[in-house]
């Protein structure tokens, strides 16, 4: 069932990018610092919208590297409380 609703997806998504190409298939001039080149406009959006996740990927990469850390170092941390807590409840009462 999921294979069915995966292939579904992956059809309308086609649907989606091939009307958005047929629709955006003027020719732009994109200058940027070293020159210019001349792109369609459907892949210049798509090539923008890559630069953006990318940037956007590295830019949180570091915050959740810092995140991760911290968990691992919790998680220690309750494993050693663990192991304490049972060794004081082997111990007998005085």
């Amino acid at each position: 069932m999921i294979k069915i609703i995966g292939l579904i997806f992956l059809l309308i998504l086609a649907a989606v990018v091939v009307s958005f190409t047929t629709l955006n298939a003027q020719s732009i001039q994109v200058n940027y610092y070293f020159g210019t080149m001349d792109l369609p406009l459907a892949i210049a959006i798509v090539l923008s919208i890559a630069v953006g996740i990318l940037f956007g990927f590295f830019a949180s990469a570091g915050i959740v590297l810092k995140l991760k850390r911290e968990n691992l170092k919790l998680k220690k941390s309750v494993k050693n409380a663990d192991r304490e807590l049972g060794s004081l409840r082997t111990v007998p009462p005085q």
